[in-house]
């Protein structure tokens, strides 16, 4: 009978296996943590220099945060915060010069490119009463009947028009009222090349804010206007879509 033997195995000095492993996973020289798998080495848990808001960002904004109120809106804005400045004003392109559509759609096309922006409009078929209500502070001048007339011989377009300064921007694409004198003084502005006349001169425009209110809530009925520019101005500052 052969006799099998076994070489006893070598014992593991675990003392040493123990130094090994502390020395291969002993953190670098350098001080820093080991960068995360998947992470270059110059990455990090703090926000990188292109990641960083620039300081200069906040420069444009004021510090201050003692609000006020802005007795034209009724919103809060902070003290030495710029709120800007928005107005409406209505426009109308009266009868004589809707009978002709290229006309109408070239007027478009040109308050679009003025930058005033169109955030109503109605086309409007004024029976007389509509006529004397909107043109009643003109009763009793010698060319009341004939602005009548030509208010209800047809169609017309109002828009409310919205920006800056509506009011002195509109009145001044217009120009003068007198068509014959717009085509001579400012021949380039939409009387002259529209208005037909005097009286029938092609367009009306808001004289001030007050009647601007005035007309828009009678041509848009329902419309507060007074909250629709405290809502756009408060959209306008803190630049919500």
């Amino acid at each position: 009978m052969t006799l099998l033997c076994f070489k006893p195995a070598n014992r593991i000095d675990l003392a040493s296996l123990r130094s090994a492993t502390t020395s291969t996973l002993r953190r670098p020289t350098l001080g820093r943590p080991l960068p995360s798998p998947g992470l270059s080495p110059s990455s990090s848990s703090s926000p990188s220099r292109s990641n960083r808001v620039s300081p200069n960002f906040f420069s444009t904004f004021s510090t201050t945060t003692k609000p006020n109120s802005d007795p034209a809106t009724g919103s809060k804005a902070r003290q030495g915060e710029q709120v800007p400045h928005l107005e409406l004003t209505l426009a109308l392109i009266k009868p004589s010069v809707c009978t002709y559509q290229p006309d109408v759609t070239k007027i478009l096309k040109e308050i679009k490119r003025s930058g005033l922006q169109m955030v109503r409009t109605k086309r409007l078929f004024w029976k007389a009463e509509d006529a004397h209500r909107f043109y009643a502070e003109h009763k009793g001048r010698f060319y009341y009947d004939r602005l009548i007339v030509g208010m209800t011989s047809g169609p017309s377009l109002a828009i409310a028009l919205a920006g800056p300064n509506a009011i002195s921007q509109w009145r001044s694409m217009l120009g003068p009222t007198k068509a014959y004198k717009a085509k001579w003084e400012q021949p380039q502005c939409l009387r002259a090349r529209y208005g037909l006349g005097d009286t029938r001169n092609g367009f009306h425009g808001s004289d001030s804010s007050q009647s601007a209110s005035r007309e828009l809530g009678q041509v848009f009925q329902g419309w507060d206007t007074q909250w629709w520019l405290a809502q756009e101005l408060e959209r306008i500052r803190t630049g919500a879509t």
